[in-house]
């Protein structure tokens, strides 16, 4: 056994640490959130927490192309986007300690430094950077919120930047107690047509790759497009020494929120259980809940077509969250929602009415800066005079705002100073605590807001409540000045902070459905509690969509 470098606070929890090989993109965040799914249901205590490789601080100043979308939690945390499918399955909310970059990592040692912690010792990568790895993978479990810590290591065994955290498993295996942590590894079992069978060899090639690394998989999951035969499950074991029944199966899925299901078929859940020798759950998960969701999702009685109008629609998981809550409120609606992307720079005055024909919703999607700016204002217009039910969220409010301003008030010129910052009209502009921020990481109004809602408007009614909480993203804001000028022309401020007076929401009066915010509704919305602005508005598409067929 190696010297420890550090005696590890005492921890509630037992770890579970889920790495990956052969190719990104395998699945180990929803691999991930299965099994928390399938211990939560059967009464553990269950949290997901993501390490990411990459040298960013975090993901708020990376291009949604380049990582998708940037999730915000309720502290105020920009996270990786598998925080949202941790979030969407557990219904348990999470935070800054669930997702930890290798930039914040060295971020911390060097400002130790700096302080003079290290006592003039040379900083070296072991053991001074994997004991603060260390020190936030265990930080979770040492509070007593929770039974079990699942830690997703991002990127795959083998890449230089992943290294420092796998020695950091591979230190805590020898410092925790036995059957209090254990390793998952997701590998690909690639089918080769022409051979007409799957090959084993990338598997073990990975797992001789971790091994190499020091750990040893305890469980490995085989993401495969076909069925592994129980002789190829014998050979994977043989080869890569682990025990027949821990070589788990992992299908392609018709839909993420099977994955659970196929995972408990495969007795992953049970596999975990003994190998930790948990105690104290369920014999057996309640689905029941679960399952009912499927059934609704599978099986709906209802089909519309949402126009998601934004910047970034030729890479989905920039939306991924606004996807998922359409899945969730068509669920809750017995609907099938087919989401049409639409390129917002690809829309004009002109083309408008033949891009959104046969929407039956538009939702005008957040984002930053003026590249398909004007095009989203053109499609705001459309569905304003057309009477098609319209959701607007961050920048898509401030659209609305824009677009109200200049086509009903007739405030030629008026834009968000964002966009023109000598606009004569700016019904959008800085938010009086950004003015003077030059940092763009982490400076944004960030986390979750209290939003007052007006009695009687369609934001109250969605929610069933006069006072919601809210997370935000955002540096600009709703101009007061001229809210009197649009509550007098038929936008209402329909939502606002008590604290500030900023405008969280806005609606037309004479309108089916057309509300907006300045917030991320689709950050809390999961599967046992799909968020009410969108189940409202599916709603109101349903009822547009039915009131088109009976004119037709």
């Amino acid at each position: 056994m190696p010297d420890r470098t550090i005696t590890p606070p005492a921890a509630t929890a037992k770890f579970i640490f889920v790495t990956g090989g052969v190719t990104s993109s395998l699945g180990k965040g929803i691999v991930s959130a299965s099994l928390a799914k399938l211990l939560q249901a059967r009464g553990f205590r269950v949290t997901i927490q993501k390490f990411d490789p990459y040298i960013n601080i975090d993901p708020g100043t990376l291009n949604p192309y380049e990582h998708g979308e940037c999730y915000v939690t309720d502290d105020g945390a920009e996270t990786d986007l598998d925080l949202g499918h941790y979030e969407r399955f557990l219904n348990v909310p999470t935070s800054q300690a669930n997702n930890v970059t290798t930039g914040r990592i060295y971020d911390a040692v060097i400002r130790k430094e700096r302080e003079g912690a290290y006592l003039g010792k040379t900083v070296q990568v072991v053991p001074h950077i994997t004991d603060e790895i260390k020190r936030r993978m265990l930080l979770l479990g040492q509070k007593g919120e929770f039974d079990v810590v699942i830690t997703e290591i991002g990127g795959c065994i083998g890449d230089i930047e992943s290294l420092p955290f796998v020695e950091a498993v591979r230190q805590l295996r020898w410092e925790l107690p036995p059957n209090d942590s254990l390793v998952i590894h997701l590998t690909l079992l690639p089918y080769l047509k022409a051979a007409g069978e799957l090959k084993t060899k990338p598997t073990q090639h990975s797992v001789r790759d971790l091994r190499e690394a020091g750990l040893q998989p305890d469980i490995l999951v085989c993401r495969s497009e076909h069925p592994i035969p129980a002789e190829m499950r014998k050979k994977i074991a043989l080869f890569c020494n682990v025990q027949v029944n821990s070589v788990i199966e992992s299908l392609d899925a018709d839909s993420i929120y099977s994955v659970p299901l196929l995972m408990r078929k495969e007795k992953l859940d049970e596999r975990v259980i003994k190998k930790m020798k948990l105690v104290g759950g369920a014999p057996d998960p309640d689905l029941d809940a679960w399952k009912d969701f499927l059934g609704r999702l599978k099986n709906p009685t209802e089909e519309i077509t949402v126009a998601l109008v934004g910047k970034y629609v030729e890479l989905p998981d920039a939306y991924k969250s606004i996807l998922e809550a359409f899945v969730h409120a068509g669920a809750q609606n017995e609907c099938k929602v087919t989401v049409r992307m639409i390129q917002s720079e690809h829309i004009t005055a002109e083309t408008v009415a033949q891009q959104l024909h046969g929407a039956d919703g538009v939702l005008v999607a957040p984002g930053f800066g003026e590249r398909g700016f004007e095009g989203k204002l053109a499609a705001i217009r459309y569905v304003r005079e057309s009477g098609i039910p319209f959701f607007g969220i961050c920048l898509g409010m401030q659209c609305a705002v824009v677009e109200f301003a200049r086509n009903v008030l007739g405030l030629q010129g008026a834009n968000s100073t964002e966009m023109d910052a000598a606009t004569p009209y700016p019904v959008i502009g800085l938010m009086e605590d950004q003015k003077n921020i030059t940092q763009k990481g982490g400076t944004m109004r960030l986390g979750s807001y209290v939003c007052e809602l007006r009695k009687g408007s369609k934001a109250a009614k969605a929610y069933a409540a006069n006072r919601i909480e809210e997370r935000h993203r955002h540096r600009y804001e709703f101009n007061s000045e001229f809210q009197q000028q649009f509550e007098a022309a038929g936008m209402l401020a329909s939502g606002i902070n008590p604290d500030t007076g900023l405008v969280e929401m806005v609606e037309l009066r004479d309108h089916p459905w057309f509300v907006a915010g300045q917030f991320h509704p689709e950050l809390k919305s999961t599967v046992q509690a799909p968020h009410p602005l969108f189940v409202r508005f599916i709603r109101a598409a349903i009822q547009h969509r039915k009131q088109q067929v009976a004119v037709a």
